[in-house]
């Protein structure tokens, strides 16, 4: 078993305007760099063996500002990249709501299945983070790992981690820039279902 640290990125213009973000490639703004900077002297005493994190920017300029701190480099990967919103993105959610009210709702009711325009659901983005979780857990048995990422990937991962259905994780996702320590291991039915995908 691993011990993950999962924390968001600190924040960007869009997460201050409240813009669904995606995988834009937005970085910091000055309030998400100090969120990065106290992050990384919270986990300044943790035991840390790895950093990983998502190659967008906001996510990579978050582990950087850690990695400094603690002497670990970070190391990027793209399966742990935000949900892809496709047309949504950079919208409001009054703005999606008035342009595409019937997949708007059919998302809140079905958000495993319904994709936005363009983009993923819950099931396509598991499908990714998942695997991802798996593999850097295996190199890192027994160790604690910090994955900076985003706020629905991330929600992916506490889901399994906490065995909540994953449809729950738009209630799940982390404010920005607090780490949420989660126990990973092993789970044969869940890699069951994506085998089956």
């Amino acid at each position: 078993m691993t011990r993950f640290w999962l924390a968001r990125h600190g924040q960007t213009d869009w997460n201050q305007e409240g813009r669904f973000q995606g995988q834009s490639d937005l970085p910091l703004n000055a309030n998400g760099l100090e969120q990065a900077r106290r992050l990384a002297a919270l986990l300044a005493e943790a035991d840390l063996q790895a950093l990983y994190c998502s190659d967008l920017q906001r996510a990579f300029q978050t582990a950087s500002i850690i990695g400094a701190r603690l002497g670990l480099a970070p190391i990027q990967d793209c399966r742990l990249r935000e949900i892809r919103l496709g047309e949504w993105e950079g919208l409001l959610k009054e703005q999606i709501i008035a342009a595409d009210p019937q997949v708007w709702e059919r998302r809140q009711l079905d958000p495993l299945h319904v994709k936005p325009p363009g983009g993923e659901n819950l099931l396509d983005l598991a499908e990714r983070v998942w695997p991802a979780a798996d593999q850097i857990a295996r190199q890192h048995p027994g160790g604690q790992v910090l994955l900076v990422a985003h706020g629905v990937s991330l929600a992916c991962l506490i889901c399994r981690a906490r065995d909540l259905p994953l449809s729950q994780a738009f209630q799940e996702i982390p404010d920005n820039a607090h780490p949420v320590p989660v126990e990973w291991h092993k789970h044969p039915a869940i890699d069951d279902m994506l085998e089956a995908r």
